[in-house]
């Protein structure tokens, strides 16, 4: 069954203004194991500062989900690799196979593309109940490394 994305999917910036929304997008409770609340990604927006692209995903004025992509970061710690990729994607548990998920790759996608990247990264905890089979799906390819307990996956973006 191929969807598509409803056609008011927008990205916004967090502010004063919307981050209570962004703040109430929920997975469902069978996923919540899988990603972070919103909350902690924001919190290490703050913390992580001009690598962390925190974006709050609306159906014009509704929200529907929440993406933060890392940009630009020293990968191995040692200033050897700087690689660019998404770091959270939750969808809101009443919005999900709709698109969203895939609008919010594909905008991530075109950050890094205009920002000169050739490569989109994500992790993700692998398993039955994972996102293993919706990155594979968009193109992804599993790169054989791990980052914690976290699946490394990537999407050429050349």
């Amino acid at each position: 069954m191929t969807t598509t994305p409803p056609s008011g999917l927008r990205l916004a910036e967090i502010t004063p203004d919307n981050i209570d929304a962004a703040l109430g997008i929920e997975v469902r409770p069978d996923q919540a194991h899988l990603v972070a609340p919103v909350a902690k990604s924001l919190a290490e927006a703050y913390v992580h500062g001009e690598t962390a692209w925190p974006r709050l995903i609306l159906d014009g004025d509704r929200p529907v989900g929440f993406l933060m992509a890392f940009l630009d970061i020293d990968w191995d710690g040692a200033g050897n690799e700087v690689r660019s990729g998404l770091w959270r994607l939750n969808v809101a548990a009443t919005e999900q196979a709709r698109g969203c998920g895939r609008f919010a790759v594909e905008s991530v996608a075109a950050e890094i593309r205009r920002r000169g990247g050739r490569r989109l990264t994500v992790t993700y905890h692998p398993g039955p109940t994972g996102p293993e089979a919706f990155y594979r799906k968009l193109g992804f390819r599993v790169t054989g490394e791990t980052s914690g307990d976290q699946t490394v996956a990537e999407l050429d973006l050349a």
